[in-house]
């Protein structure tokens, strides 16, 4: 019989000709994604640092982006705690506030490499499934460790194939397909499960796929990967990742999957999730017309440079609605740089956008956009956990770009297919 994506590249890994769903074995990850959660982690390894030292400066990845600038004292504090740290022990990989969202970054400066094993102190380090990396979120005792040891355990886990078909219609996103999906199988629907997506791959975007393997933690899931393709060699080389140089790793046509899901893109209409969960979910017509008082474009999931194109595009010559606060926030200082190159940033800001510098503040509640009790936020972040932007009496909608341009104008909840 054949095998999974997860068990070949866990097999190759740890060493072994094959391994099982449910089997332990022992990897060493190509590198170790922290942020500024990078603090609290040195903070648990004070003396074992002091005798040992890291690893291999090499090996950690560390990117200031949750809290950026610092919003108070504390998290000023722990900033200057990271840099000493980064310059202490001669870290190779540090990118400091302002470079961008850490997912992102990983992404951009070529870390997430196929046929790899990347791990990070983040849920949504699972993105780098994209570009076919076996990346998982893990927490921060492990990471502690992994700055020591450089190597960590993983369970195998079972896999679940989704195949999809078809070209998604104007105005439909990626971002709707995952919402759809997590409202198929539920929050707990994929629970420590690697789940691979098949089919007419072609027809997504590198963008599509980070947006999709971003939220496969919203499912439950271990990972969520794509096969390395054409478009993936493509842009990969775009970054400066040189062909040959890397392993493809996918799974044989004839493995195991313990279930099956088929999804045609052309049969799929915008979605929208409901508060306070993330498989809360139905087709925009359910919510239309709620008023919003805060809509938020970006963050990790939805913050590239097609997700501001195609709100941009929707936006050209219109202006948000006087009663929103329409928040932009790029994921990278570069893709900020492209979309200013190419006029959406100027489109954006001219109709009402508010642009906030490359960070997840607002999305965790952090700041620079919390909300206040009894407002409700339209977002194309990845939860919507009562209480995620910073109160708990507040609504957070989860959404695609397009629906949250749409509505940005509106003032209220809109199919952006309407203003086609």
């Amino acid at each position: 019989m054949g095998k999974t994506f997860a068990e070949k590249i866990l097999s190759k890994k740890a060493g072994l000709s094959s391994v099982v769903p449910g089997q332990i074995v022992t990897v060493r990850p190509k590198h170790l994604l922290t942020h500024d959660n990078t603090s609290a982690i040195v903070s648990k390894i004070t003396p074992d640092l002091e005798k040992y030292g890291v690893i291999d400066p090499s090996f950690p990845v560390i990117v200031l982006d949750h809290v950026v600038p610092a919003a108070d004292e504390k998290t000023a504090a722990g900033h200057k705690k990271v840099r000493e740290f980064v310059r202490k022990y001669g870290i190779r990989n540090f990118f400091d506030a302002g470079e961008g969202i850490c997912h992102q970054v990983v992404i951009e400066k070529g870390f997430a490499v196929p046929g790899t094993i990347v791990v990070g102190s983040d849920s949504h380090t699972c993105s780098y499934g994209a570009l076919g990396v076996f990346s998982t979120g893990i927490d921060r005792t492990e990471a502690a460790a992994l700055m020591l040891t450089g190597e960590t355990w993983l369970k195998v886990p079972q896999s679940i194939k989704i195949t999809l078909t078809g070209k998604f219609q104007p105005f439909v996103t990626a971002k709707d397909l995952v919402l759809k999906i997590i409202g198929d199988i539920g929050a707990d629907g994929a629970d420590y499960c690697s789940v691979e997506f098949h089919g007419d791959i072609q027809n997504l975007s590198i963008d599509d796929r980070i947006t999709i393997a971003n939220m496969g933690v919203e499912m439950g899931a271990k990972n969520a990967a794509f096969p390395v393709d054409q478009l993936a060699e493509k842009y990969l080389e775009s970054i400066g990742v040189k062909r040959g140089s890397y392993e493809k790793i996918w799974a044989d046509p004839d493995a195991h999957y313990i279930k099956e899901l088929h999804y045609d893109l052309s049969r799929l209409e915008p979605m929208v999730a409901r508060p306070h969960t993330v498989d809360n979910v139905v087709p925009v017509s359910e919510v239309a017309g709620i008023p919003i008082d805060q809509c938020l474009l970006g963050t990790c999931t939805d913050g590239r440079v097609s997700d501001l194109a195609l709100a941009a595009e929707i936006l050209k010559g219109q202006k948000v609605a006087p009663q929103v606060r329409f928040l932009v926030l790029p994921a990278s200082r570069s893709i900020f740089q492209e979309a200013l190159r190419l006029g959406y940033v100027e489109t954006l800001s001219l109709a009402g956008a508010i642009f906030l510098p490359t960070g997840c503040g607002p999305c965790l509640g952090a700041h620079q956009g919390v909300l206040a009790p009894g407002e409700k936020c339209l977002s194309t972040s990845n939860r919507n956990f009562k209480g995620r932007m910073g109160c708990k009496e507040a609504e957070i909608y989860l959404a695609s770009p397009a629906t949250v341009a749409a509505s940005a104008i509106t003032g209220m909840i809109t199919d952006p297919r309407k203003l086609l």
